[in-house]
């Protein structure tokens, strides 16, 4: 690994650029290649077994292309394979994502947070276990949000269909006494204007992107492959339709980039 070799972030659609931009800003010098696997969304209704096997695809693709990480920008994603493919390459620095249910818990104070996300993650073994280790002294209320990533999808990010969906998955949350939210998908940040619309201006919202850019920060600099150098522009892959793609991004990504069709 070189310290100018790129950074390859992944997920199940366009969800991850919301990590890519938290990334972007905090390593401005890194160089970043993305898939969006949009071909086969949503992850949240998939297998295990079917996500593993496209983390895996992309994941050797992004070694052909001589990344020195790679992000698994999806909850989905990172519950079903982030444990084998570290064990795959115990040489590559990976980073996954996972509800902020730690800092909910400490930013509450009504004592009840809720969670916001796909139905893959909050039935996931993962998710239970972060429950068990840190919302012991709260209670949490979980969502599932069928139907919200294929809308943020399509790039609607505040049609009436939208705002009705959307208030129906936060009413019970609020109905709660919610005073903090977890985004649990990395779709969900895309929403945080219209939910600032929508909720009370005490609602805390949290989501992880920030905190994934720190860790990979901090696994970059342990091994000094932290890039100094003026950074390629990034470079985009989606197993779905390009022309769409190329349609939403310049709405979604602030910087230069390129598209290409990822056929695996």
């Amino acid at each position: 690994m070189v310290k100018g070799a790129p950074i390859g972030v992944f997920d199940s659609g366009i969800g991850g650029l919301t990590v890519l931009d938290e990334i972007q800003q905090l390593l401005p010098h890194e160089s970043l290649l993305y898939v969006a696997d949009c071909g086969h969304i949503p992850y949240g209704e998939k297998s295990p077994a079917f996500i593993l096997e496209r983390s895996r695809r992309v994941a050797a693709f992004f070694r052909e292309q001589g990344a020195k990480a790679f992000v698994i920008a999806c909850n989905t994603a990172t519950v079903a394979a982030a444990a084998d493919l570290r064990l795959d390459f115990p040489d590559w620095p990976l980073v996954g994502m996972e509800p902020a249910v730690k800092p909910a818990a400490a930013a509450t104070r009504s004592g009840v947070v809720g969670v916001l996300a796909t139905t893959g993650t909050l039935q996931s073994a993962k998710f239970a276990a972060l429950l068990d280790r840190f919302a012991t002294d709260v209670k949490v209320i979980t969502q599932p949000c069928p139907g919200l990533v294929e809308l943020i999808e399509s790039g609607d990010l505040n049609s009436p269909a939208l705002r009705q969906l959307l208030q129906r998955y936060i009413e019970p949350l609020l109905n709660a006494g919610c005073d903090t939210i977890i985004l649990g998908c990395t779709h969900y940040p895309f929403l945080k204007p219209l939910l600032a619309q929508m909720l009370p201006p005490s609602i805390i919202l949290i989501d992880t992107g920030a905190a994934v850019a720190r860790q990979l920060k901090r696994l970059l600099d342990e091994r000094d492959l932290l890039a100094d150098g003026k950074p390629e522009p990034a470079q985009f892959w989606t197993s779905g339709d390009v022309p769409h793609l190329r349609k939403i991004l310049p709405t979604l990504w602030k910087y230069p980039g390129v598209v290409r069709s990822f056929g695996a």
